[in-house]
């Protein structure tokens, strides 16, 4: 097979024009084309007025070698690479030791699928409920202002991102292609074909509950073990000549389980699990993250903003946006987890505090479109060791709170009020979406003065590039913190923490991921460096 990349077609194109464009592409006649299947899928909607489909696509010829020979110096014709996931060891029968894998978000579901492919059994520990009476707890927030510390947006099967837009891609490194082992898992559990080649995939909350459940079924058939309502509450760290190893994990309920291998699958929020790690001496450091607003506009603002005529192509979807600013102040103001077609929900975990993040369905047909509009922050700006991140949090989301009346309605402002410096008193055109409300207020005392300065800057900058987007009538809701972990975990290149053998520090919260597929992916490759240790193995490069 060879792939063929940066094949371009017209919008409209009727499904036999792309058989016809590789064969122009490649010289070739008709029975020369043994077949092909689409790869990767997107748009190019530079030019607004004649939006480009580009395709990648994978093509068997008759005569390959004369092919490649005849395209040797076109970068856009390569041998198709194998992609296929190849299992790095399989457990013995008289397997002595069950790794733990605590925490059973997207990092936790794959570190735990791919243990238990492999044969090693594993044990999740999930402090949370399974994800439909999570669901349920969660609607409690949203409809009735009660919160469940142990059971909402961050706690529970399915982790942060079950009520997220579900997006599927990332920017990482992907050199063993663990993503496409990610995207393939998630399709065997239900998931639309589509995800393994639309240029930016995403599932939607909906679907992504039932696929949960799947994988579940599946870890539990192979030999696996999922305990909900189980929070770990200490970890066993034993001295020895060669340092300090993990030697199991105490819950809870008080009962101690045992093992050598842990798994930390922890999500952005699990800080008192943070606490706890660093009161035993678990190495972490604080590390920068964003703090900011969500802001939402009409969703037909945006479909025309960036689409032009092709606004509303149900081939197109609902259109995005990623937007960056360099402030004069010296901080970047950039747009952040983007939600077409969707609304903007509570995501506290801590009782007293307002979170905001953004949702869709898998349909994206919501009448807002939502985005974080956050501000880069460093460990320069919260001194005061690991756990400052944390500290900075509490008192910005705690001020939210308080502003939105304490009952976990959220302030909000127009956009116009917030660039002119005033309260907001009435809503316009937009309404806004967060549950269970939102106060209208002055969202100047949210956040520090730096990241208020620097959005009011950005916000009509961005109105450069996306006409509208400093419409008066859009609205901010506060305050959006949870971005990604304020603190890593520190690992070593066998992906262990740096001073306990044996703990494996993974996915979001430990600072090795941020969104669904980076830590599915960072899920695989803890899992692998688990198993090799376990067989006694080294890990390759």
């Amino acid at each position: 097979m060879l792939r063929l990349t940066e094949l371009k077609l017209p919008l409209d194109h009727p499904p036999e024009a792309l058989r016809a464009a590789i064969l122009q592409r490649l010289d070739l006649a008709d029975d020369e084309l043994v077949g092909f299947s689409i790869f990767k899928r997107s748009y190019d909607a530079r030019k607004k007025h004649a939006l480009l489909m580009v395709y990648a696509v994978d093509v068997e010829v008759r005569n390959e070698a004369a092919l490649l020979k005849k395209f040797r110096d076109d970068r856009h014709l390569v041998p198709t690479p194998d992609m296929a996931y190849q299992f790095v060891g399989h457990a013995p029968e008289n397997l002595s030791e069950r790794p733990l894998v605590v925490g059973f978000g997207p990092c936790g579901i794959f570190a735990a699928l791919v243990l238990a492919q492999m044969g090693f059994k594993p044990i999740v520990l999930e402090r949370g409920k399974a994800v439909r009476e999570r669901t349920q707890d969660t609607w409690g927030l949203w409809r009735k202002h009660v919160l469940n510390p142990e059971s909402n947006v961050q706690f529970g099967e399915g982790g942060a991102g079950t009520f997220s837009d579900g997006k599927l891609y990332s920017q990482i490194k992907d050199p063993k292609h663990l993503g496409r082992k990610v995207l393939t898992e998630f399709v065997k559990a239900g998931a639309p074909d589509e995800i393994l080649y639309v240029s930016k995939p995403h599932i939607g909350t909906f679907r992504l509950v039932g696929m949960v459940e799947t994988m579940r079924h599946e870890i539990e058939a192979l030999g696996g073990e999922i305990r909900f309502q189980q929070r770990v509450t200490d970890v066993l760290v034993e001295d020895g000549p060669n340092g300090k190893s993990i030697r199991g994990v105490t819950l809870a309920s008080g009962e101690t389980l045992a093992s050598n291998h842990v798994i930390l699958a922890l999500g952005h929020s699990a800080r008192d699990t943070f606490e706890m790690l660093h009161a035993r001496s678990v190495y972490m450091e604080a590390k920068p993250f964003s703090i900011g607003f969500r802001i939402e506009h009409p969703q037909s603002l945006i479909d025309r903003a960036r689409l032009g005529p092709n606004a509303g192509n149900p081939l197109l979807g609902a259109a995005d946006y990623k937007l960056v600013h360099h402030a004069k102040n010296g901080r970047s103001v950039y747009s952040f987890c983007m939600c077409p077609g969707g609304t903007v929900v509570a995501a506290a975990s801590e009782p007293n505090c307002v979170v905001t993040n953004g949702m869709s369905q898998y349909s994206r047909n919501e009448r807002n479109a939502n985005a974080g509009i956050v501000v880069g922050i460093t460990p320069a700006d919260f001194p005061g060791g690991p756990l400052a991140g944390i500290e900075l949090q509490r008192k910005l989301e705690a001020r939210a709170f308080e502003l939105g009346g304490g009952n976990y309605d959220a302030p909000g402002q127009l956009v116009g009020d917030f660039i002119e410096g005033k309260p907001s008193t009435q809503l316009g055109s937009v309404e806004p979406s967060y549950q269970p409300g939102v106060h209208l207020t002055d969202l100047a005392s949210t956040l520090p003065d730096y990241a208020i300065e620097a959005i009011r800057e950005a916000l009509p900058a961005f109105d450069q590039q996306i006409k509208g987007f400093a419409m008066k009538d859009a609205v901010l809701t506060g305050v959006e913190t949870r971005t990604s972990s304020p603190l890593r975990i520190t690992r070593g290149d066998d992906c262990q923490s740096i001073n306990v053998k044996g703990l494996y520090p993974a996915g979001e919260g430990a600072g090795y991921a941020g969104g669904i597929l980076s830590a599915g992916v960072d899920g695989i490759k803890v899992a692998e460096a688990v198993a090799l240790d376990m067989l006694g193995k080294t890990a390759g490069p």
